[in-house]
């Protein structure tokens, strides 16, 4: 129940304010283009309180999902007095630079905001800017049936040359059960596979079974125990277990816990030198749990530094980027029925990972509402009747064919998008409570 609580409180006040900055959009430009602003509302519904400057009423409204800006003269059923104020009075620029903002005060805040927590903390795992070379592949994984093995180097990924491991992410999580071509390095030798990500988890996003080079380098040696009782020390790197490399340090674990208390030998690389060391795990209790243990830590391979504003502002772009092309993607996928449908979240959803990014640091918590920032801008963006896009889409018709369409095929327009929406909302919700009670 507190962490329901705590995730309703955090998802409550990211979406709150996301609504506020793409109202505020709406808001500033039609004040700029002398529009008369009646009602500003987070919210729908019944208004609970508020107050009245001029002619507008700031509102907090009843239903928490979403916002409005209610303008003079927008409503193109309302019988309108023919002032200069009015939004459908104002030429077709005007009117599509007063919707348009709203979305663009989304992207605008992801950029921005995104911009400001690099400069002062910018956080990734170290193997996101390296070269994606494999660290470890699951047993009868997509990976390990195409012939990827520990240690190759990806060269290149669907026609991209040299990627970085968070490009081999995003290219996999977003395909599901099609071919990625793959040119992999292995021993100075270039081989063409192709790996086809397989749908896993409740999200059924793509998965290959591949991991990261991530190295295990020993941060700290608990005393008494048989790291410590071998010499080992603080910055040596286990490169081998019982004569295998290994390039990814979780798999030193598993094969300790899969050993059952087995003797190992371990190959370790000390100051450009290797030395082997034998030593016998033993059994202890870590949170309550059982677990077979020689007594290190591995070193976190998290970098975390302070960008100058002109590289924070560009990693900014590119992530953005990326995000934005990833979800068109997904979209696109979806519409096509090459990706589920569960790949979507809804307010549940959207709740219960605001929660987690909340309990993980305020940086997770930025981040995550710089993600739900551009997804808003770029749902408002589609051309769903009713929302921005919609309208945007009507204005360009007009455009195009010099004149404005009959009320009859507007208020068509707007009932469609009315039913779409609700449609969505419902099926999201259902989605978001299968992939709660149902997660496999």
């Amino acid at each position: 129940m507190s962490s329901f609580l705590t995730d309703a409180v955090v998802v409550g006040f990211v979406l709150g304010f996301m609504i506020f900055i793409h109202e505020l959009g709406h808001f500033l430009a039609a004040k700029s283009f002398g529009v008369r602003v009646l009602v500003f509302s987070l919210g729908f519904g019944k208004r609970l309180f508020g107050l009245k400057r001029g002619d507008t009423d700031y509102r907090v409204s009843a239903l928490p999902f979403g916002g409005y800006v209610k303008m003079a003269g927008d409503d193109p059923a309302e019988v309108r007095e023919g002032e200069s104020g009015e939004f459908l009075a104002k030429p077709r620029w005007q009117r599509f630079v007063v919707v348009i903002m709203g979305p663009a005060m989304n992207v605008a805040l992801a950029i921005g905001l995104l911009t400001a927590l690099y400069r002062y903390h910018f956080q990734k795992p170290a193997y996101m800017e390296q070269l994606a070379r494999v660290g470890d592949v699951e047993l009868d994984s997509p990976a390990a049936r195409s012939g990827i093995q520990a240690g190759d180097l990806i060269t290149r990924l669907d026609g991209m040359s040299n990627p970085k491991w968070e490009d081999i992410e995003v290219e996999t999580l977003t395909t599901v059960d099609e071919p990625i071509p793959v040119e992999i390095q292995r021993d100075g030798k270039k081989l063409e596979l192709a790996v086809s990500p397989q749908a896993k988890g409740p999200n059924r996003i793509g998965d290959a079974g591949w991991y990261p080079y991530v190295p295990g380098t020993i941060d700290t040696i608990e005393p008494g125990l048989p790291a410590s009782q071998a010499g080992l020390k603080a910055g040596d790197q286990i490169v081998a277990v019982d004569g295998k490399r290994v390039y990814f340090w979780p798999r030193v674990a598993y094969i300790l816990q899969n050993g059952n208390g087995k003797e190992v030998d371990l190959t370790i690389a000390r100051e450009g030198q290797e030395l082997d060391v034998h030593l016998k795990p033993v059994l202890t209790e870590v949170h309550g749990e059982k677990v077979w243990r020689i007594g290190v830590a591995f070193r976190s391979s998290m970098v975390v530094r302070q960008l100058p504003w002109g590289k924070a502002l560009t990693s900014s772009l590119q992530d953005n980027l990326r995000n934005s092309l990833a979800t068109f993607d997904v979209l696109g996928k979806i519409l096509t029925r090459r990706m589920s449908t569960r790949s979507l979240s809804g307010p549940i959803g959207i709740a219960q990972l605001s929660g987690e990014a909340y309990r993980a640091g305020m940086a997770e918590l930025l981040m995550f509402t710089c993600f739900i920032s551009l997804q808003l801008g770029i749902f408002n963006l589609l051309p769903i009747p009713v929302l921005d896009g919609g309208v945007i889409l009507l204005l360009l018709v007009e455009s195009l064919i010099r004149r404005d369409l009959s009320l009859e095929v507007k208020e068509r327009f707007a009932q469609v998008g009315i039913v779409f929406l609700l449609l969505l909302a419902v099926f999201v919700m259902y989605n978001d409570i299968i992939k709660t009670f149902r997660p496999s």
